[in-house]
């Protein structure tokens, strides 16, 4: 009988399931919108078609993802842009970048900034104002994208992690309350009977 009912316990005791998230993220870089597509194991999704989509379901193109999981694409309208990616298994990967966004790293709010700003200054002292070239800055920019890859990888990985350690802690902090909770009113009820 005992046997039997530590069977049942053990098979009705629910286990922590080693699921994953997607993670997705779409930024701007340069004139194109770069994103990353993967799973919270550390797993990216290599190869996958990146279909991209406006607010109305018509499609803007399509692009796919590298072997670190990153994709680029080149925008030709200012209107949101939604990414989605089939990973398969129920995962559906789906990002979206508002308009406004989209807009600005194409340059149309940016250009009528520029076209203030520089108002009433020569031409030849507004080049040597830039301080860089366009081709140096593309080149920076490039290298700055690289170096950051890793530093958002992991910093998604993380946000998505919660271990055995965390779920205990919690679980702890919150015994830790009723311990307290219940220890002020048994004091309380001590102190009312003397």
């Amino acid at each position: 009988m005992i046997r039997s009912l530590v069977l049942i316990l053990a098979l009705a005791t629910p286990v922590p399931a080693l699921a994953h998230n997607v993670i997705s993220s779409v930024f701007p870089s340069g004139s194109d919108i770069e994103g990353e597509i993967g799973f919270s194991s550390g797993d990216m999704a290599t190869d996958l078609l990146i279909e991209v989509f406006d607010e109305s379901g018509n499609k803007l193109g399509e692009t796919k993802t590298d072997a670190d999981g990153f994709f680029i694409y080149t925008p030709s309208q200012p209107v949101t842009h939604i990414f989605r990616g089939d990973l398969g298994a129920g995962h559906v990967a789906e990002v979206i970048m508002p308009a406004s966004e989209v807009a600005a790293l194409m340059g149309q709010d940016a250009a009528q900034s520029s076209a203030s700003a520089s108002v009433g200054i020569p031409a030849s002292s507004r080049a040597d104002l830039t301080g860089l070239s366009d081709q140096t800055r593309a080149e920076l920019a490039t290298m700055i994208r690289t170096e950051l890859r890793p530093l958002r990888q992991e910093i998604s990985a993380y946000k998505n992690k919660n271990d055995l350690q965390t779920v205990l802690g919690g679980l702890g902090y919150i015994a830790g309350l009723f311990g307290l909770g219940f220890y002020i009113a048994a004091r309380r009820k001590m102190g009312g009977d003397a």
